[in-house]
């Protein structure tokens, strides 16, 4: 299985993903990564509605997940990653998915998190899954759409554990 991008956007497929993210990748399938997701049958149903045309979408756990990237079944497709939180992230890549880069898009504020960028705030465990994928040597990636410039995320989490 060739990964060709892993984002981290809590909206999961809209706009900027089924335009811009999409056709960057040039992917195949996009994964979705998430229990919560996969849980949730209404939420599902949404997510794959909103799939750009051509583009298979699955809607899994982070198990299922590396049972599919281990498996030999899928080895020639190519696949365009989608979280909605770092933690899930680091399950895949300990679970022994190897991705170099996760570019970090989205992730809405609610109460217990902190705001580090206009679209991004973050969690004190966001914050540690973020420092564990850094010692698991994945880059981290921030910007919001693949134009902007990058931003110095660890910078931006910095701040927020002094804050």
């Amino acid at each position: 299985m060739e990964i060709k991008l892993a984002r981290i956007d809590d909206r999961l497929i809209h706009g900027q993903v089924a335009t811009v993210w999409a056709k960057e990748a040039g992917a195949q399938r996009i994964i979705v990564v998430s229990k919560e997701v996969n849980e949730d049958e209404i939420r599902k149903t949404l997510v794959k509605q909103a799939a750009p045309p051509g583009i298979k979408v699955n809607i899994v756990d982070v198990e299922k997940a590396i049972k599919v990237y281990q498996n030999p079944k899928y080895k020639t497709e190519t696949v365009f990653y989608l979280f909605t939180n770092p933690s899930e992230v680091v399950a895949l890549v300990k679970g022994g998915v190897p991705l170099k880069t996760i570019n970090i898009g989205g992730m809405q504020f609610r109460n217990g998190k902190t705001q580090i960028t206009k679209a991004i705030s973050v969690s004190q465990r966001d914050i540690e899954a973020f420092y564990e994928l850094k010692e698991l040597a994945v880059t981290l990636d921030c910007r919001v759409v693949a134009t902007d410039p990058k931003i110095d995320f660890e910078g931006k989490l910095k701040e927020a554990v002094t804050n």
